[in-house]
């Protein structure tokens, strides 16, 4: 089952997912999407009885009990404004993972309406609202990490061609840039070897080309890698892309 996500909603009134990471760890993730958001002349509103979208369970196998999450999101995101998330792994579990797991079910309907009103930030920005260039300066270098969800969607060029506006910003050369981090959620917990052995071969990819910061979409890879990074003693500093956002408009 797939979503034509050539055909989501789109307007400046818009309602905001932050997720579980952004709420336990990475609030100013969070804060600076709201920011970018607002910049760009955006009205948010926050449904304060959301929580998840539902992907360690679906990622698990356990799809009754993700059900009963998506079910909640369904209720609290009612209506027809776009869901704008921080992260395309959860964008990604909204708009490809949960119509999968309720195809031939009467939700169904409600899923993919939902489905079609969700968008990852940055692919929001650019192919929704069709901003091409970002105010401000910021005198880095940058490695951008793509996360494996948002492949056959609009958030790595996005990313990169927003990030690529900025005054004085750097994006260097990753090579094999589309390789997995080797998080994968419940993979790292069942295949713990296997997914740090990924991750310290995308943390060389990534340190080869001497960036002052690693940025990504997704900070559940971000997470995963910063962590493998502090063990094996490779200072490694990470940022959600959004907040490269915010900091860039600091200089305006």
């Amino acid at each position: 089952m797939s979503i034509d996500l050539s055909q989501r909603a789109t307007g400046k009134h818009v309602q905001l997912m932050a997720t579980c990471l952004c709420d336990a760890f990475y609030a100013n993730a969070a804060r600076s999407t709201v920011e970018a958001l607002e910049h760009v002349g955006c009205t948010i509103d926050f449904p304060e009885a959301q929580t998840c979208c539902g992907q360690p369970a679906f990622n698990g196998g356990d799809w009754e009990n993700s059900r009963k999450v998506v079910n909640h999101t369904l209720r609290v995101f009612q209506g027809d404004l776009p869901v704008i998330v921080p992260s395309g792994s959860c964008a990604a579990m909204v708009f490809h993972g949960s119509p999968l797991q309720y195809a031939g079910r009467p939700e169904l309907p409600a899923v993919e309406q939902m489905a079609n009103r969700t968008w990852e930030l940055f692919d929001f920005l650019v192919n929704g609202l069709g901003i091409k260039r970002w105010p401000g300066r910021l005198d880095a270098r940058i490695a951008v990490h793509h996360s494996c969800h948002t492949r056959g969607t609009g958030t790595g060029d996005a990313m990169e061609t927003l990030l690529g506006s900025i005054e004085g910003l750097e994006l260097v050369e990753v090579t094999e840039r589309d390789q997995c981090c080797g998080f994968g959620g419940t993979f790292s917990v069942t295949f713990p070897h296997i997914s740090k052995s990924m991750g310290c071969i995308k943390i060389e990819r990534l340190l080869a080309a001497a960036p002052d910061v690693v940025v990504s979409g997704d900070l559940s890879c971000l997470m995963h890698l910063k962590g493998l990074a502090d063990k094996e003693g490779r200072p490694m500093k990470i940022q959600h892309a959004a907040e490269l956002l915010t900091a860039a408009l600091a200089n305006a």
